[in-house]
């Protein structure tokens, strides 16, 4: 093979590789940034609403929402980032977000989590991992620790991946509270 023919090859696969590709995460495709939030319907648990027993994205419009995906209930780290979550409660609705969290454990178990942690806000049941999946966020049996932020036109603004559970609700807080006084929901990528 000639000189030529070899950095001929390398400039192609150079160039092949700028080409733009759909983000990937440890769990799958992530969804695009700035394109629509993928839509969900996932039942849950909230001890804020005790009789509700269903959750959609459309119910968020009008709201910048948080959706944290998380492995279990009552394991270490899933624990110690619904307590951040709820620390910062306060702070993210009195700038419009709501937060929600996302697992594989059932309605019944997110009752009982709820009502273990005074967690107030809810916890939605993914079993089979369909809309973890749609999120990238999904390798069976277990969703993956992975945040998006997602604008009050249903945009998706933020990702986080590979969270790690400490501080990392304070994390989010501090990036919507910078987008919001910038004055535009902008795109400030994957974490």
């Amino acid at each position: 093979m000639t000189r030529r023919a070899v950095l001929g090859g390398l400039l192609l696969a150079g160039g092949l590789a700028a080409l733009p590709r759909p983000a990937r995460a440890l769990g799958g495709t992530l969804p695009t940034l700035d394109a629509p939030a993928p839509d969900f319907d996932l039942p849950g648990s909230s001890s804020v609403e005790p009789d509700r027993t269903r959750w959609r994205l459309a119910d968020f419009a009008g709201s910048w929402l948080v959706l944290y995906f998380y492995p279990k209930d009552f394991t270490g780290g899933c624990t110690l980032e619904a307590r951040g979550f709820q620390a910062s409660l306060e702070g993210f609705h009195s700038r419009g977000a709501e937060v929600v969290g996302v697992s594989a454990d059932s309605a019944e178990q997110h009752e009982s989590f709820c009502s273990s942690e005074a967690l107030a806000f809810p916890l939605l049941s993914d079993s089979n991992g369909s809309v973890s999946r749609t999120y990238g966020s999904w390798i069976a049996p277990f969703s993956q620790r992975h945040t998006f932020l997602i604008d009050p036109e249903g945009r998706l603004r933020r990702i986080w991946t590979a969270v790690r559970p400490t501080g990392h609700a304070a994390e989010v807080l501090a990036v919507l509270t910078e987008m919001q006084a910038s004055g535009s929901s902008v795109r400030t990528g994957t974490v």
